[in-house]
């Protein structure tokens, strides 16, 4: 039985956020219509849509992607570089109760994606505010985040 999580956002610009995705995933969309994409992953294993329209912001607070190890992260960072994105470290940080260590990158949309990897269980949520996934613009970093 193949499990393969789907998840589906809404874009203000779908060319945009075609090559914002096709950077950040390293993969062109399998399939592109009018209004649509469909990236259809392997690693991590993902179906994930755009659908151009409708509420852009909604609840969702950040998405994620899961790496082995900093190393994986730091790989990532740099070939989301090389692609012309600009990327936050977050690097030993504590949240949701796990020492971790991350970067974030934000598409066209606002949306703001993690590419993390736990480094370790720890008995505090968050070692800097009770809120989570809170951006310092000022700083342009992450200053609290995971609820991964």
């Amino acid at each position: 039985m193949l499990l393969k999580p789907h998840v589906a956002i809404n874009v203000k610009d779908l060319n945009k956020s075609v090559v914002f995705y096709t950077q950040l995933f390293g993969v062109e969309p399998v399939k592109v219509r009018p209004g649509y994409a469909k990236f259809d992953l392997e690693q991590p294993a993902l179906n994930f849509t755009l659908n151009e329209g409708g509420e852009v912001s909604g609840g969702l607070n950040h998405l994620g992607i899961q790496v082995k190890s900093t190393e994986d992260v730091l790989a990532t960072k740099e070939r989301l570089q090389k692609e012309g994105l600009t990327t936050f470290d977050d690097m030993n940080t504590t949240c949701c109760y796990a020492r971790q260590d991350k970067i974030w990158v934000t598409s066209p949309d606002g949306h703001r994606w993690e590419v993390f990897t736990v480094l370790a269980d720890s008995e505090d949520k968050s070692n800097e505010s009770p809120v989570c996934c809170t951006l310092d613009e000022s700083k342009q970093t992450e200053t609290d985040c995971g609820c991964s």
